[in-house]
């Protein structure tokens, strides 16, 4: 496979952009004036054609995957990171310690819900699953809003390895934060740990209920039967 560089695949997406598809992707990603998208840019193309670009410039050295990474448009920055998950998922320790270490290096450009989603897990969350996850804790108390969306969503690696303690431990942590992406994630991913041990959600729940955002007990009760649920939310439930 012939090896293409940044800029091939930004020729590549620009050809592929949509106007009305790049207006509401604006405003569904929140660009506007003191939003948490802030003057992100937008081309307007489809995700499914995004990781197939990601795929057919699968190729692309890491080098020219950071400078796709840094671009202004957001789906060539999507595009980067299914490329670097690609790369960490089949690469040896070596390319999975510089794919990582380059992660955490241009954590600025992964600046949106989707970014984190689409890789934290699958990057962050398996490299430290050996080597002691202090990372995530300290991302979770100290980080700015994606470094810390990047330190719940990254616990997923473990939730599915039916691994909790991490997950329950940064739920804790992030319980009165107050940004309502971080209340959605950390929702999810106690969602996420009921599906596994309802059990062990639950207990949980019991404890920090009362004090979760409305967002993130509605986020992380999803699953729960009806009636319990209606509990949670009008407060009946007693540790």
């Amino acid at each position: 496979m012939p090896r293409s560089s940044a800029a091939d695949v930004q020729e590549a997406l620009g050809s592929l952009g949509n106007a009305d598809i790049a207006s509401h992707s604006q405003r569904f990603f929140k660009t506007g004036p003191g939003e948490y998208g802030e003057g992100d840019m937008f081309r307007g193309i489809r995700v499914p054609v995004l990781r197939r670009m990601a795929h057919a410039h699968r190729a692309l050295p890491l080098e020219e995957v950071l400078r796709l990474l840094t671009s202004r448009f957001h789906e060539d920055r999507f595009v980067a990171l299914c490329m670097m998950v690609r790369m960490y998922q089949r690469g040896d320790r070596a390319v999975q310690e510089a794919v990582f270490r380059a992660y955490l290096a241009h954590v600025r450009w992964i600046n949106s819900w989707d970014l984190v989603d689409t890789s934290a897990h699958k990057i962050v969350g398996p490299h430290l699953a050996h080597s002691g996850r202090e990372l995530l804790h300290r991302l979770a108390t100290e980080g700015g809003l994606w470094e810390r969306r990047i330190a719940i969503i990254a616990t997923l690696h473990y939730i599915r390895a039916e691994q909790f303690a991490d997950t329950l431990h940064i739920a804790e942590i992030l319980l009165r934060d107050p940004h309502p992406l971080i209340h959605k994630a950390v929702g999810w991913m106690l969602r996420e740990v009921g599906k596994k041990e309802f059990d062990v959600l639950d207990d949980f729940l019991r404890l920090h209920y009362r004090a979760m955002p409305r967002t993130m007990l509605r986020y992380a009760i999803e699953r729960h039967p009806t009636e319990l649920r209606l509990a949670y939310l009008k407060g009946t439930i007693t540790p």
